[in-house]
C-alpha cells in the first residue's frame, strides 16, 4: 500500500488554503448529505442499493455507505473486488462479464475468502462459454458454497448482454445446471440513459428496459426457476428503477459525487437533490490579455464527459474552462461581468466525469466546513486506482 506523503498528512486540521494543486477534494459535508439522501430514497421506495465503487474506488468510503445501509458494492473489474475486500469489503459483485482462465481463477478464490468471512461474491454471465469457463475455475479454486452469477441482459445499453427473453432463460437454466453456481437473478443496467439530457427520453429508455426485464423474469419463472433479484439502474433513472416494481436493487454510484456531465441534466422532481462533491483544486499560473491558465490539465480530471466548469462564481462572472493539454487549463471570461483571475488565485473545477477523474489520483482529500473556508478534515486513499485487470 502506497504510503501517504508526509505533505499531504500535514494538512490535516489545516485550512483549504494550504491544499497544494492540482489536487481532488471531496466536500466531506456535501457527499454526507447525499449519502443521506440515497440512503433515505431506498428506505422509502423499499430497495436495496448497491452502489458502484467503480466511481469512488475506495474501501474506506464503501464501508461509509454499508454503514448508511448500502448492500455491499457493485465493481467493474476483478482487480478492484480484491483491493475493496483487501481494505474489509466482504460483499461485492462483479457487474461485468470475466473470461480469461487466470482472472476467473482470482474470481474463485475470492469467492472463497469472501464466503469464509461471512460475506459474498457474485458476477455476471452473458454466454455459456462465460458460464462453462466461470463453473471449471469455481471447481479448481473455489469453495463448495459456490458464487452468485446474475444473467445480464441487454436493454437497451448495447454493450454486454444477451437479449431479454428466451436467450436469458437458456443462459439461467444453464447456471442453474453447475453445482457451485448459485442463479441470483438479472443484471439489467441501461447506462446509455444515465446522460440523456431531457427527463422524457431517460423515462422513455427506462420504461423500455423495465418492459425487458420484466418479460425475461416472467418466462424464467414460468419454465420454473426463481429470479431473486433483478439489479440495474444509475444515478440519472434511479427513480424510474425504484418505482418499476420490478428493479429490486439499485446500483447507482455517481450520486455521491456528481459531475459536470450529470448537471447538464434535466432534473426529475422525484429524484433527491444531490450535490456536487469532488472538486479540483487548481490555481492559476500565467496570466495574458486574452486568458489565464492553471495548473490542472487532463492529467487530473476526465475530458471523456466533457470539459470542467469552474465552481463558486455567479453565472454573470463565470470563467470558462478549455484544454490546454496535459497539464494546463485554459481559462477565459466570457460573461458579461467576468475577469480574468489574477496571478495566483485558487480556483475549484467540478470534473466532467467523476468516475475516471478519481481513477487519476491516489489520494482524496476530505474537506469539512467548505470548500471557502473548510479545514482539511482527513486523506482518503483511491485503494483501487489503477485496478484494470
Amino acid at each position: 500500500m502506497k504510503p501517504l506523503p508526509d505533505a499531504l498528512l500535514a494538512t490535516i486540521g489545516q485550512g483549504v488554503q494550504l491544499i497544494d494543486t492540482p489536487s481532488l477534494v471531496v466536500d466531506l459535508d456535501a457527499m454526507e448529505r447525499n449519502i443521506q439522501r440515497m440512503a433515505d430514497f431506498a428506505r422509502k421506495h423499499r430497495v436495496r442499493w448497491r452502489p458502484h465503487a467503480k466511481m469512488h474506488k475506495s474501501a474506506e468510503i464503501a464501508l461509509l455507505l454499508q454503514q448508511a445501509g448500502a448492500r455491499g458494492h457493485c465493481v467493474q473489474k476483478v482487480a478492484e473486488a480484491e483491493a475493496l475486500a483487501a481494505g474489509g469489503v466482504v460483499d461485492l459483485y462483479i457487474s461485468n462479464q470475466v473470461l480469461a482462465a487466470t482472472k476467473l481463477l482470482r474470481v474463485a478464490r475470492l469467492a472463497a475468502q469472501l464466503t469464509a468471512r461471512g460475506g459474498r461474491l457474485a458476477i455476471a454471465v452473458d454466454s455459456e462459454e462465460g458460464i462453462a469457463r466461470l463453473a471449471e475455475a469455481m471447481d479448481v479454486a473455489g469453495s463448495a458454497d459456490g458464487i452468485h452469477v446474475f444473467v445480464e441482459i441487454d436493454v437497451g445499453q448495447g454493450r454486454c448482454g444477451v437479449p431479454p427473453g428466451a436467450p436469458a432463460l437458456a443462459l439461467a437454466q444453464s447456471v442453474a445446471r453447475h453445482a457451485r453456481l448459485r442463479f441470483a437473478g438479472l443484471q439489467a443496467y441501461q447506462g446509455s440513459a444515465q446522460h440523456l439530457v431531457s427527463a422524457a427520453e431517460r423515462r422513455e429508455a427506462i420504461t423500455a428496459a423495465v418492459r425487458a426485464a420484466e418479460h425475461t423474469r416472467a418466462r424464467i419463472t414460468q419454465a420454473g426457476l426463481a429470479v431473486p433479484l433483478v439489479t440495474g439502474s444509475g444515478t440519472g433513472t434511479l427513480v424510474h428503477e425504484a418505482a418499476s416494481g420490478v428493479f429490486g436493487e439499485l446500483q447507482a454510484g455517481s450520486f455521491l459525487f456528481m459531475d459536470a456531465d450529470y448537471a447538464r441534466n434535466e432534473r426529475e422532481p422525484a429524484q433527491p437533490s444531490f450535490e456536487q462533491a469532488l472538486f479540483v483544486k487548481t490555481q492559476v499560473i500565467s496570466v495574458c490579455d486574452s486568458h489565464a491558465v492553471c495548473d490542472a490539465g487532463h492529467k487530473s480530471h476526465a475530458i471523456d464527459s466533457g470539459l470542467p466548469t469552474v465552481a463558486l462564481l455567479p453565472p454573470e462572472r463565470a470563467l470558462r474552462y478549455a484544454n490546454g493539454g496535459d497539464e494546463h487549463g485554459l481559462l477565459y471570461a466570457d460573461a458579461p461581468q467576468a475577469r480574468l483571475p489574477a496571478l495566483g488565485r485558487m480556483l475549484w473545477l467540478v470534473p466532467g466525469h467523476c468516475d475516471p477523474t478519481v481513477n487519476l489520483h491516489d489520494f482524496l482529500i476530505g474537506v469539512r466546513g467548505g470548500l471557502a473556508t473548510g479545514v482539511v478534515e482527513r486523506i482518503i486513499r483511491v485503494d483501487a486506482r489503477g485496478a484494470l485487470a
